[in-house]
């Protein structure tokens, strides 16, 4: 049986060159029929799409959204702190140089670094309890993205894909887009498909003023001639493709040339800014001016185009986008890594993020698109309460890596808003009531779109693999409205 059978999907046509491929008709009635085998039970809102704003380096819980009174106490103070694991050393906690107040009538906690933010945390379910495997950048992105802290897994856009189906056929079902600064560690295998066929992969946008490349045919070349070029191609391919059955790379292949085709008509309504309202684009910050102050800063700009163009996809059916704020590599302070001072890195990335993320709530709010969108928002992993030391590669001002308690947020379609959930210890360093394990949140993420994490298995090497592997795995049911 083709392992695509094993998917749990939404009904959805078949291409034509899915079909070719020779399901049997069990799978394709399976498909058709009115409960798929793999959707999520229960009630509630489920969501059609999902936008990731993925903050590449590990943004500081301590300094954001995670308010610890006694670390504020205690600044100065010294500890026995695990800086990489089983690996101890003497170290100073650092007092957040923020300012937290609690906002709207959830009274959830939010500091000065997000002053757009702060005005919709009604709107938001904040965990604060989650705990990973990795302190490096490279396999904690792994395990984030694929749920594994190895390359070669899908990614979770991969599965969304797989799961859900599309709802667009004109456009690719997942999309990343990089910060314009580079990609993050370990880069494509983040959107990788996996040991799933290659169509499942994410399709990468460019930041600049071309998102997609050759999406124009050849001078002199009518749509006609382009149309009667594609079908014989197709015609050839497919007929290489019966004689090598099981080769995805080939079949994902077919599908991009007849996916490019319609991306010329497709993909530059949906990627023009220009048709927005002005007062959309300032809300976005689209029009800011770069900073000088320093170097690697973008301002708003950058990030808040990204934002508005995953409004725009998802307003037309794209299934999963994944947004990198910070990108060229860890180390430095082009990324979310705040080795080399915390305020330092604060200063230049939130001010990048803020109005993006404030708008594009507020937009999909506006047009009724929240209810049915989920938004996620995080790096790998956490910061330490603790100031760097000259022996874990930073200086003192700085904060190390954290896997053992770190925040992220929701927002939108079936999220129980303004919720705080879970809590890391008194000083924010280790999460200590509810903690989850990062591939809970998979599993909530997967439940949130309608996708039963147990039952959403894909056969490989022998085995029916899930995102959420083979440990224990629970949906985090006090963010679930």
């Amino acid at each position: 049986m083709n392992p695509e059978d094993h998917r749990l999907l939404s009904p959805r046509p078949m291409p034509l060159w899915e079909q070719s491929a020779g399901f049997p008709a069990l799978a394709l009635a399976d498909m058709l029929s009115g409960s798929p085998v793999g959707r999520g039970s229960g009630g509630g809102k489920k969501a059609k799409s999902c936008i990731f704003l993925f903050m590449f380096g590990g943004p500081s819980q301590v300094d954001l959204f995670d308010y610890k009174p006694k670390l504020q106490k205690r600044d100065g103070q010294t500890i026995d702190n695990e800086f990489r694991r089983s690996t101890k050393t003497k170290a100073t906690l650092q007092a957040s140089r923020r300012s937290f107040k609690q906002h709207g009538k959830s009274g959830l906690w939010c500091s000065d670094a997000f002053p757009n933010i702060a005005r919709h945390m009604d709107k938001l379910a904040v965990i604060k309890s989650l705990y990973s495997d990795s302190f490096a950048h490279g396999s904690a992105l792994l395990q984030m993205n694929s749920g594994r802290i190895l390359q070669g897994h899908p990614s979770l856009g991969a599965w969304l894909s797989y799961g859900l189906g599309t709802l667009n056929k004109n456009l690719p079902d997942y999309v990343v887009m990089l910060d314009p600064r580079g990609g993050p560690t370990t880069g494509a295998p983040n959107w990788s498909s996996g040991y799933m066929p290659a169509k499942y992969q994410g399709t990468v946008l460019r930041t600049n003023s071309q998102p997609m490349l050759n999406l124009k045919p050849s001078a002199g070349t009518s749509r006609e001639q382009q149309r009667r070029e594609l079908d014989f191609l197709q015609t050839v391919n497919a007929e290489h493709e019966r004689a090598h059955p099981g080769y995805s790379e080939l079949a994902a292949r077919i599908s991009s040339y007849e996916l490019a085709f319609k991306l010329q008509t497709t993909a530059p309504e949906a990627l023009d800014l220009s048709k927005e309202d002005p007062r959309t684009l300032e809300s976005y910050g689209i029009n800011e001016p770069k900073p000088t102050w320093h170097p690697p800063a973008q301002g708003p700009a950058a990030f808040g185009r990204q934002c508005l163009t995953a409004r725009r996809l998802v307003e037309r059916g794209v299934r999963f986008v994944q947004i990198y704020s910070g990108g060229g590599g860890a180390g430095g302070q082009n990324t979310w890594d705040g080795h080399h001072g915390i305020e330092e890195n604060l200063k230049l990335h939130c001010p990048e993020v803020d109005q993006p993320i404030a708008a594009l709530l507020a937009d999909l709010e506006q047009r009724g698109l929240l209810d049915e969108t989920l938004v996620v928002w995080g790096g790998e992993f956490g910061r330490m309460p603790v100031s760097e030391t000259f022996n874990t590669g930073g200086k003192p001002g700085g904060r190390d890596h954290n896997p053992k308690g770190f925040t992220y947020w929701l927002a939108g379609a079936g999220v129980k808003a303004g919720t705080s959930y879970g809590e890391t210890d008194e000083l924010g360093e280790a999460a200590v009531v509810n903690r989850h394990h990062l591939r809970d949140l998979h599993a909530t993420i997967l439940h949130l779109m309608g996708l039963d994490h147990m039952r959403l298995t894909y056969p490989h090497g022998g085995l029916q693999e899930k995102l959420t592997g083979v440990l224990p795995t629970s949906v985090i049911r006090g963010v679930v409205a």
